[in-house]
């Protein structure tokens, strides 16, 4: 039994073989797998949609403070209990300590969990690109981050 996503999987890879492996949107897929392979639109809950297009919309909320400085107004906890996975909204200035804490922490492991795939994907590809320049990555943000602080 194969899971959604590895369902979602299969219909990407034939859907790039039948058209060359061109890029594509997941968009396109979903629209071809539903006219030729009998992929079924999700019926769907409201309640689930309008959360999802909350929690979008705080993710973007930002706002400037004294000095300046944009800052992202909410921050998201995620919690599992018995297999589900939760998120909880704190505002920056209100939220507990615990809170925020433990959202700064969720959202490190997430960027460094982000920029090991990455190199990874980077070392993978210049070992299959052979008659192309290898891609260097740098993963030292410090000037970076200075920069865009400064700009």
């Amino acid at each position: 039994m194969t899971t959604q996503a590895e369902h979602f999987q299969l219909l990407w890879r034939e859907y790039e073989r039948e058209h060359d492996h061109a890029p594509a949107s997941a968009r396109e897929v979903v629209d071809w797998a539903v006219a030729n392979k009998g992929l079924e639109l999700p019926r769907v809950d409201p309640r689930d949609v309008l959360a999802a297009q909350m929690s979008r919309a705080l993710r973007e909320e930002y706002a400037t403070d004294d000095k300046g400085r944009r800052f992202r107004v909410n921050h998201a906890v995620r919690i599992t209990k018995n297999g589900v996975q939760t998120t909880f909204w704190g505002i920056l200035g209100f939220a507990a300590h615990s809170h925020m804490e433990r959202a700064f922490t969720q959202r490190r492991e997430q960027v460094i969990s982000d920029l090991v795939q990455l190199q990874v994907d980077v070392e993978v590809y210049n070992e299959k690109a052979t008659d192309q320049p290898d891609i260097q990555l740098v993963l030292d943000f410090g000037d970076d981050v200075a920069e865009r602080r400064a700009g």
